[in-house]
């Protein structure tokens, strides 16, 4: 039997999520180009919707939280991330605006970065109920490496007020109304 060593790899806290088109098959492709260019999920917490953050005048969002193993840096990381969203249509045409998928770096390990692609811990994750609360469904007591305290410690003064709502994904043939 072939198993991996993870004491070579990274555990990575991803949130990915998006408002525009078939949403659950969205957060799908993104999860399995993911998996398939970038290492192994092992992990994947339940879906929430969520209203719009910082450019309210838009459709509600679906975020779910992934873990995942890599052996790559996180600048290497979040390269392929982008390239991922690219691949899927993303278009950045305005900052908080509607995107078919989203994919963010909470986590990696108990590292902190700081350069021009990339900056983790998401210096916003702490101000931002939709990302914390998929986190914690995985990583309740991990600790942010800059604030020192447990994700479910900050999920519970995060001061984001907007709903965060576990969904179930529909039954097939009844998907709902595409956004």
């Amino acid at each position: 039997m072939n198993t991996l060593n993870w004491q070579y790899y990274s555990t990575v806290y991803l949130l990915i999520g998006g408002n525009i088109g078939d949403r659950w098959a969205h957060l799908e492709q993104a999860a399995t180009l993911i998996g398939a260019c970038c290492g192994t999920i092992t992990e994947r917490s339940p879906v929430y919707e969520t209203a719009a953050w910082g450019l309210t005048d838009q459709a509600p969002f679906l975020n779910q939280a992934l873990r995942l193993q890599t052996s790559g840096t996180a600048e290497w990381l979040m390269k392929q991330l982008l390239q991922i969203e690219e691949q899927m249509g993303r278009i950045r045409e305005k900052r908080y605006g509607p995107r078919i998928i989203d994919i963010d770096i909470l986590l990696f390990n108990d590292e902190i970065h700081t350069t021009s692609l990339v900056t983790i811990p998401h210096p916003e994750m702490p101000k931002r109920r939709f990302a914390l609360q998929p986190l914690a469904d995985l990583a309740p007591a991990v600790q942010h490496p800059v604030l020192k305290k447990s994700i479910a410690e900050i999920l519970a003064v995060c001061p984001d007020e907007l709903p965060v709502k576990k969904v179930q994904r529909p039954a097939a043939g009844n998907a709902g109304p595409e956004l």
